[in-house]
């Protein structure tokens, strides 16, 4: 569960980056937040993943309040969520098998659970294969896979993703975003953050769009909801 109650935020510099938000997304749902640059996308990510707070309004991120929340609770809520950046963030040195299993060690899982969990996760994202590949050795889509294996590895309640194919092909990008979707069918929710208009409109999903800091559109099925 996601809220953003009349969320305004100011940074220092003196740049509003948003201006009375309210966002409501309920377990289960597939989301898409559209907008220009500029436009408090990723403001609103930061908000949610507590590494900013609003200056006014209410967040609340699957039951932890991020305007009261202890710097020690911070990871807490980090691992309900997984989040899937536009440049993959990969450990080279590492192969597929590792990067995953690396974000299970940081939450101190045993090696038996590690053992169980990536494998299942690795063949979820139909990298089985792959394994033991580095990723210089993968293509570009192949990256990304690893990278939603990853966000995944931990069982989060919510998947952000962040420009997820903006350093894609079209048709690996629609791959990714098929990717998102099974695993959306499998009870994650899922918040994916996109310039790519044919990709939204393709999929039909809920579609909340930001302009100037200010909400300008929710709808459903496949609207993209301002002009670029």
């Amino acid at each position: 569960m996601v809220r953003l109650v009349d969320v305004y935020k100011a940074y220092d510099n003196g740049s509003k980056a948003l201006k009375g938000v309210t966002i409501r997304i309920d377990d289960g749902e597939f989301v898409f937040l559209v907008g220009p640059s500029g436009s408090g996308k990723s403001t609103i990510i930061k908000l949610l993943t507590s590494e900013i707070r609003p200056s006014e309004g209410k967040v609340l991120v699957n039951g932890f309040n991020v305007n009261t929340l202890k710097t020690q609770d911070i990871p807490h809520l980090r691992r309900t969520l997984g989040v899937i950046f536009q440049d993959f963030r990969l450990i080279e040195k590492k192969s597929v098998y590792d990067n995953v299993a690396f974000a299970m060690r940081v939450v101190g899982a045993s090696h038996k659970e590690i053992k169980l969990r990536v494998p299942y996760v690795l063949d979820l994202v139909g990298l089985s294969h792959k394994a033991r590949r580095r990723p210089f050795e993968l293509s570009g889509g192949e990256q990304q896979r690893v990278a939603i294996a990853r966000a995944l590895i931990n069982n989060p309640r919510v998947i952000i993703a962040d420009e997820p194919t903006g350093n894609l092909d079209p048709a690996r990008s629609l791959e990714i975003m098929m990717l998102l979707e099974r695993i959306n069918s499998l009870g994650t929710t899922v918040l994916a953050v996109t310039h790519e208009k044919d990709l939204v409109n393709r999929f039909k999903k809920r579609v909340i769009a930001i302009d100037g800091g200010k909400i300008i559109g929710d709808r459903t099925g496949g609207y993209f909801v301002y002009e670029t």
